[in-house]
Parts: structure tokens; sequence; C-alpha cells
């Protein structure tokens, strides 16, 4: 059987690798053979039989790219399993990383409770409703319509969709009656691990655990704990020995040393591995492992300290969500996410505006991006229920992710919202019970209200010197020509359109350019203040509810295609070495050539003829920046190319080039995997170039593509046209192996195909 397989696998297997997403060897994935309906019928009226067959993670209904009407109501999960021999005597629980947004659980008939909130984890208990001979049937009822307690603003006036479903991982969860306790049930509950005394000699460790004994009679615990660097190589060995009588829990404390650690930070994001295991008269009853680094963090108003070095951080803001099927990613689509976030140049994110997938955070990470952890929020305040949830909700966002390195602060605040004085107090206690340690930093969008003050660039009044500062978001409202008041005389030729910051991808070469530049002109002016970080809105381009069109801010589109902004940022960091030329080198279009490259030097050649070869910009919009652009008074006046070579040390150190592209007359595929390889019950971005004859992209294509798919689910719509000459669809893979075939064609154009090998 399936299930016993898994089970009998994960309980030997040993420490994970990077990437993995199963917490301990004792959690099994359940996320295969699922039921699914959406109705309004009550649980005993449910028909599991004529339900439809889904693998988590799911969504209750694919949406259009651009969604006007997100579906909101009642739906249904359900599933049959058998309990397997070699787990009848164990204490069996089921955790849910998320499900949108009233989760009611039956198992057997028997409900097993409610869980209020669609972002973070809960787990229900299995023991006393399970049948441990024959079938069991667990049924869950969910219901995203809008709430009052979970957030009072009705969707179509948000500013994000907040999509249904069973959207992230189920984990079968396997324990003996002594055993670690789970982090949110318990008020000390799970294991907590954190460096303090920080040098590069030494670094303290201080762990915490919190063991249950459910049996009815004591035991004679032993913890131990082994810590693993990045190359499994064992370097600390602790021991706790305790009795824990029957029916009682117990937290057990150890502090330790690290000789010559090896520091967390963006650029050196080392990982280390706290193995616990719990053992009574000699024989093992659980084991965890938590990775967790070693960062010395310090905040104040003058700036952000890690590890010792001050340091600016630029970031950037993220949804979740995907087209098509809102928030149900794969987790190794949320990693992809976190590549991309990366590879643009960002050191941090902030997660806006609700917790976002432990998987995301485990790329963080690994990454080195730091994160702003936020609870759920946005222009709302409610009622004493809603204030509870709020509260709790900090409580259980700190439990779930105080072991990451990443975290940056917790955003433990109702985001453009004036929040009761009890209210932010309340949090701020919260946060130091839950994380007592002296890196712990709130913040919220209210002055002097919590440790860090995040303010968006378009509600800037006065500077605050006295807080740290974090611009929250910049660049959205920031329309350089229309209502930021800097120089606005100087773009009176542009129409509305054309001046703000939310640019399609297909909107043209002008108005990309002129995205780009809004966005420069905000960062540069970010950094003449005392913050210590910015987060420029968004990454990538999303749905709303209050609005019939995409948000168009991001830097990328909706399908994770970049702009020209986004070579903006992946520019302003010092390595790689990178060049971009910003143009479709365009007859009549093109009338000068921006580059952003991070090079000391760049050359210009058109149709293989030097042009110049010139430093970086020194303009009012370039005087802080890490590499200003380089601007090139060259027009196109034929078809032809520019070649960029970028200079460092007088050497030659990255080249690119743009061609006019002639008439279209093929296709190309590219599947997205940003460093991820494809996997089973995966979602994947598949890209149809629209190319000339030499392989040029026509970016002006907007040709309807046919896509075909054989061993994978099409989530987009089979003819999609393109945009800026690429057209995208989704797919989703399936949970066993596959060899997936993926062919594109278009009347007129030399067709496509590809392949795809899921092991």
């Amino acid at each position: 059987m399936k299930l016993f397989a898994l089970i009998a696998f994960c309980v030997c297997l040993g420490a994970c690798s990077p990437g993995e997403r199963m917490e301990t060897p004792n959690a099994v994935p359940f996320n295969d053979n699922w039921l699914f309906t959406r109705s309004a019928v009550t649980p005993e009226s449910l028909p599991p039989d004529s339900m439809k067959s889904v693998t988590l993670p799911h969504t209750p209904r694919i949406e259009p790219m651009t969604v006007n009407d997100q579906w909101q109501g009642i739906c249904y999960y359900a599933k049959k399993f058998e309990t397997p021999e070699k787990v009848k005597e164990k204490l069996l629980s089921l955790r849910f990383e998320a499900a949108m947004n009233i989760a009611d659980i039956w198992l057997n008939g028997k409900h097993l409770g409610t869980h209020t909130g669609g972002y973070l984890p809960f787990t229900v208990s299995l023991d006393n409703a399970l049948n441990k001979s024959g079938e069991n049937l667990l049924v869950v009822r969910l219901d995203n319509r809008d709430n009052a307690v979970t957030g009072p603003k009705p969707l179509h006036l948000l500013d994000f969709c907040t999509y249904g479903g069973i959207y992230r991982n189920v984990w079968l969860i396997v324990k003996d009656s002594l055993h670690i306790t789970d982090p949110i049930a318990r008020q000390e509950g799970g294991i907590f691990v954190h460096a303090s005394n920080i040098s590069s000699r030494k670094a303290g460790i201080n762990i915490r655990v919190n063991v249950d004994n459910c049996a009815t009679e004591k035991a004679n615990a032993v913890i131990d704990y082994e810590i693993r660097n990045a190359t499994g190589k064992t370097i600390l060995r602790e021991q706790n020995r305790t009795i824990i009588a029957p029916g009682t829990d117990t937290t057990l404390t150890t502090h330790c040393s690290i000789e010559n650690p090896e520091l967390w930070s963006p650029e050196s994001p080392n990982l280390y591995t706290l193995i616990t295991s719990v053992s009574n008269n000699g024989r093992t009853t659980d084991r965890e492992e938590v990775r967790f680094g070693i960062r010395d963090l310090k905040i104040t108003p003058e700036g952000l300290w890690l590890n010792g070095k001050k340091r600016f951080l630029r970031g950037v803001n993220r949804h979740q969500e995907y087209p098509y099927i809102g928030y149900a990613l794969s987790d190794e689509a949320q990693r992809r996410d976190a590549q991309k976030i990366k590879d643009a140049g960002f050191d941090y994110v902030r997660s806006s505006h609700y917790p976002q997938s432990p998987a995301f955070l485990d790329a963080c990470d690994e990454l080195g991006i730091m994160v702003l952890d936020a609870i759920l929020g946005w222009q709302y305040f409610g009622d004493s229920l809603f204030t509870a949830h709020a509260l709790q909700s900090s409580r259980e966002l700190i439990r779930r992710d105080r072991n990451h390195p990443c975290i940056l602060g917790w955003e433990l605040s109702i985001n453009e919202t004036q929040m009761p004085q009890n209210f932010t107090e309340a949090a701020n206690r919260i946060a130091r019970e839950e994380f007592p340690h002296d890196d712990c930093y709130t913040a919220g969008w209210m002055k002097k209200a919590y440790d860090i003050y995040i303010e968006a660039r378009q509600h800037r009044h006065s500077a605050h010197l006295s807080q740290p500062l974090i611009v929250s978001e910049y660049g959205d409202w920031e329309y350089y020509a229309q209502n930021a008041g800097f120089h606005q005389n100087t773009w009176n030729d542009l129409l509305e359109e054309e001046r703000n910051s939310r640019q399609p991808r297909q909107s043209g070469e002008k108005r990309l350019l002129q995205q780009a530049l809004n966005i420069q002109e905000a960062h540069n002016d970010n950094l003449t203040t005392h913050a210590f970080a910015d987060g420029y809105w968004a990454m990538f381009d999303y749905n709303r509810g209050y609005a019939d069109d995409l948000e168009y801010s991001g830097i990328m589109d909706i399908t994770r295609l970049p702009k020209f902004s986004y070579y903006f940022f992946r520019s302003q960091r010092d390595t790689p070495e990178m060049v971009f030329i910003a143009s479709y080198w365009q007859p009549g279009i093109s009338r000068q050539v921006k580059v952003f490259s991070n090079c000391e030097e760049v050359e210009l050649y058109a149709d293989g003829k030097l042009t110049e070869r010139r430093r970086p910009d020194n303009d009012n919009f370039s005087t802080r920046l890490s590499h200003p652009p380089f601007t090139f008074n060259i027009a196109c006046q034929k078809p032809g190319t520019v070649k960029a070579i970028g200079y460092k040390n007088g050497q030659a150190v990255a080249e690119y080039s743009v061609t006019t592209p002639a008439k279209a007359a093929k296709l190309t595929l590219k599947v997205d995997e940003s460093g991820i390889a494809p996997a089973r019950n995966d979602v994947l971005f598949i890209y149809a170039t629209v190319c000339d004859a030499d392989g040029n992209p026509v970016h002006h294509s907007a040709d309807k593509i046919t896509f075909h798919i054989k061993g994978a689910q099409l989530c987009s719509p089979t003819n999609i046209r393109a945009e800026a000459g690429i057209a995208t669809a989704l797919i989703r893979t399936a949970d066993a192996p596959a060899s997936i075939s993926i062919s594109a064609e278009a009347p007129g154009l030399e067709p496509a195909q590809t392949t795809i090998s899921i092991q």
C-alpha cells in the first residue's frame, strides 16, 4: 500500500538534504489521492464516490489570467485511507500547512475541529476517531467567503485575491507516546534553536525542546542533540536526561557553543542541522531535524549591522499567486520564485501581506534572502474577535518561523492601518514572549509603535530619525512624472499611461523604459534617507479583488517573465558582471540606448562599429546608486544589431546584443526551471517565443499560439496570444514518473516541441 511504503521510508530516513520539505522523519506526505467538489451540502450528504480525484496542493477552480470574479464559496476535500499495521499503536495527526479560510475536519463522521485563517498551519489529532482496521474517511470543509474575523475588508475591495483550497502540503504526523510536541499547539512546543554571543571564533547555541509523555507510566527520557554542518559532518553532541511523569510534558534547555562558526549572510548562507532524538529506556521514540543559521543581527536608527558589518538591504515585495491556479504552487515553484528574487539582485523580501509558504522560507534560508515576515492585513481593523485572531496569528507566525535565519523581523502589524495602542503593545509583548532574544525586531506601519517603522514612499512625511526605517513599498505610486512631485515638467509630452510605473510587459519599449526610470529615481531617493532597507512594489504582476485588470507594477509579469526594470535591479549588485540593453532596436522608436550594467565602462557598437565608450550616467537620478545606467545618444535608423561590452579594470567581462527582428518565422520553447528541476506534482511555465528565421525574438508579435501537452495537465487555455512575442502556458505534472511532451504551433510559423522527464 502506497501510504504504508511512504511511512516505512520516512521513518528510516536520515538527514534531509537542502531543498527537501520533510521537516521530520516522522512526517509523511499526505497530498495524493484526495477527492474534491465545490458544494454547500452538509458533510453527511457528501457523495465521495462522485467527487473529482485531485492531488494537493489544489485550487477549487482554474481562474482566467485576469481574475474579475474570483471563486468564493464552500468546497469539500475527502480522502479514504487505511491505517498501516506498523503505525496502529502510534499517535497519528494531520498537519495542514495552510487551507483557505475556515476549515472544518471530520474523520469517520466525528468532527475533529475548526481552524480559522488561511495562511498558517494547524494540526488535528486522528486518534479518537481512527479506524485501526478497515477504511477511514477524512472530510475537510473549506469556506473562503468574506470573513470579518480574519479580514474585515471584503474581497471586492482588497488589493490581492484570497484563493481557496488546500493550497499547501498536508502531512501525516506519526508519533510515539514520548515525543517532541507541535510548536503551534503548545505554548513552548517544538524545538527552538538560536545562536547568541556570536563572533568569528565562537557562537553560543541555545536549544529549547518540549517533550510530552502520553503514556500511563513515567519515562526515563534521554534527549540527544547532534549538530551537523553543511557538509553533513557532526561538529557537536549534547545530551539531556530527565524523568517525565505520565500525562505531562516538560521543557528542556541546553546551552552549548560552536567553535569557528560559519556565519549566515546573503553572500554566504551557511546552514547547520540540529538533530534532536528522544529515547526512553534505550529505545528511540522520536527524532526531528531543524535547519538553522548563525548570524549576528543588530538594528538601530543608524542602520543595520549583520555579522558586524553595516549594510543596506535592497529588496522587493512578493505576492504568492500564480495565474490560473491561484495559491496552489508546488514547493518547487515557491523555490523558483525565491531564485528569481535572488537573481534579480535582491537580498531582502517582504512577505506581502500575509505568511507565505514554508518552502519559500526554506529557499530564502538557502539563497541568502532576508525576509520581513508578516501577519495578514491590509487597510482594515476589526472587532475584539478580529484583534484576538490577529494576535494569535502573531504567536503562530513566530512559532512556525523562529528557526529560519532568513527572518529579518516580524511585521505584526495591519498594513496601512491605524491600530489601537493596546493592539500594538500586545503584538510587541507577544514577540518578546515567543522570541526572547536580543535580535527580536518587530515592524509596523505606525511610527513609534514597533521597533522598526515601515513606511511606503508615497506616505512619507518626515524622516523620523529616532527610529529604524524600512521603505516598505515604493515605485507603484511613485509615478515620477505624474504625482510624486519631482520634475514633472520634464515629461509634459507623455500621456498619462506612459508616465506611470504600472506597465504591462507588452506595453512597448518607451513605456518599459519609463517604468525603469521611475524606479531608478525612487530607489535613488530612498538612499538619501536613513532607511537600512527598501522594498520595491512588486516583484511580480498580480490579480486584485478590487480591480478588473492585473496590477502591473511588477519587474516581472505574472508569468515570471522580466521587464526592463528587472535588469536595472540586477545591475545594482556588484557581481556577477553583467550588461543589458534595454531596447528592442526598432527604427523610429528606439531614440537612444539605455544599458543597465555593473561594469565600470561600457562600449556600444552599432552594426559592428564602435559608437562610444563611456562611464555611467551622472545625473540627478544616479547620485546614490551603486551602479547608474549608461545612456547612449544613438537612434535606430534602420534594422540592425547593437552590442554592449562591459569593462572592469580595463578588461572586457560581459556583453549583450540586440538585433532588430525580421519577419516572424518560427517558435521556440523553453521550460522555466530557474535551477530547480521539474518534479512530481510540480507546476511549470512553458514559454513559446515567436522568432525570425535567425532566432531573434519578434517582440511586437501577438500571434495566437496553440499548445499541445501529453503527460501533464494543461492549466492554462490551449490557445494563448503572445504578449511581447511570448505566449506562456502553465502545466501541472502528475504524481508519478512521466515523460511530458510539449509542442506549440501558430499559423505560418515553424512549430516547436520539447520533452520533460519527471523521475
